[in-house]
Order: C-alpha cells, then structure tokens, then sequence
C-alpha cells in the first residue's frame, strides 16, 4: 500500500453547525455539500476533510449507532508566524469554536500553539512551528 491519505473522514452529530463553522464562520468552499448527510472540504493537494453525519457514517459502517464523537484526534494547521497562531484562533473562535488551549509556547519542540474545538468536538492545533518545512515536492521536513 503506498504511503499517503486521500480523505480524513470524522463522524459529526451537527452537520448543519459544522457547515455553519467551517463554510460561513471560516471562509471554506465546499467542494461537495450533500445536506442531511457529508460536506467535504479539498484541504491540500489531493487531500479531503469530510464531515459525516453520524447516523450516516454507521449506516456506511454497518453498525449500530455507536458513534459517539472524535477522541484522541488533533488536526494540525500550521501558520507563519505567532500573530497568525493567536488570528487564527481568534477567527475560530468568532466562528463557532471553542478554545481548549489558549496560544502559548509548546512543552516541547519550540512551537507556539494553541488549540480549539469545532462545534461537534473535532480539535485543531494552530501552530508556529519553525523547525517545520514544507520542501518544494512537498515532502515535510523537521529541523
């Protein structure tokens, strides 16, 4: 199997608040919005962030409804600089988000970060990380 990911799916309970944060709060274009079921979001380069009803998603699993939420999950969005980290934050949370962790400097690794919640519970990290690069073939690299 080759190394990469196409789609980062997450079980919501409120699409209609998801759709609310991430397309009228924070600016997303949408490049699939199928109401009452999942709204998908191109996030980088061959790479979609889909929000699934959760009824829909254990209906696709299979399953009984034993969705629950996200846990154990952080989204990273990396920024320029520490204003961009404290902006970003401060955008989300006018969207709709909840802030879990103020902006302040990482434990380890030299970053400035802070994180918060969307509306159905899906955390991103807002982060200055300046030992992290992106090369001009878009392989990742740490200092």
């Amino acid at each position: 199997m080759d190394q990469r990911v196409h789609f980062l799916t997450f079980a919501t309970h409120d699409l209609d608040a998801a759709r609310s944060f991430y397309r009228d709060g924070l600016g997303w274009s949408p490049i699939a919005d199928i109401a009452g079921e999942i709204l998908f979001f191109q996030v980088a380069p061959g790479l979609v962030l889909g929000l699934f009803d959760s009824e829909k998603f254990d209906d696709d699993l299979l399953r009984d409804r034993s969705t629950t939420g996200v846990s154990g999950v952080t989204l990273s969005h990396n920024v320029s600089n520490r204003d961009e980290v404290l902006r970003t934050i401060s955008e989300m949370h006018a969207a709709g988000g909840t802030i879990l962790k103020p902006a302040q400097e990482g434990a380890f690794g030299g970053i400035f970060h802070g994180h918060v919640a969307d509306p159905n519970g899906i955390i991103w990290e807002i982060a200055h990380n300046p030992g992290w690069h992106i090369d001009m073939d878009g392989t990742v690299s740490f200092d």
